[in-house]
């Protein structure tokens, strides 16, 4: 009887899956174009995430809501976009595609994670906090 109380609460549970993508990934020139000169403003799980502002020449800045700003370069690695700041030389890569919704990022490795989404986007500077103000 427990063993069958088990196995119906196991074919109960749903099943987690990755959330569907939309579309194909963007390469870098793509993700160059969707941009270069700009500051998109994330959210992840609808909560406010981070800031970064897109430089010529493959350069950023960064920030999490809140904190010091982190400068930085990215570089397109098996199709994935990878950041790496001053503050840590271990890459972040992740999988951005153009959706309704804006800019969606999914880190590498990671598919039942919240992806990130740029719900703001501004060409002015981004606002620093910390050692890097005025940049």
């Amino acid at each position: 009887m427990r063993r069958a109380l088990q196995a119906a609460l196991l074919i109960a549970l749903p099943i987690a899956a990755p959330a569907a993508e939309p579309g194909t990934p963007l390469d870098a020139a793509a993700f160059d174009a969707a941009t270069r000169g700009r500051t998109l403003y994330y959210n992840s799980g609808g909560e406010p995430y981070g800031v970064e502002q897109y430089l010529p020449d493959r350069k950023v800045i960064w920030a999490f809501l809140g904190d010091d700003c982190r400068k930085g370069e990215w570089y397109e690695e098996a199709g994935d976009i990878c950041f790496v700041y001053e503050d840590n030389s271990e890459p972040q890569c992740w999988t951005f595609w153009s959706s309704d919704e804006g800019l969606l990022a999914r880190f590498r490795g990671d598919p039942f994670g919240l992806p990130l989404i740029a719900v703001e986007e501004s060409p002015d500077p981004m606002a620093c906090l910390g050692p890097n103000l005025g940049v």
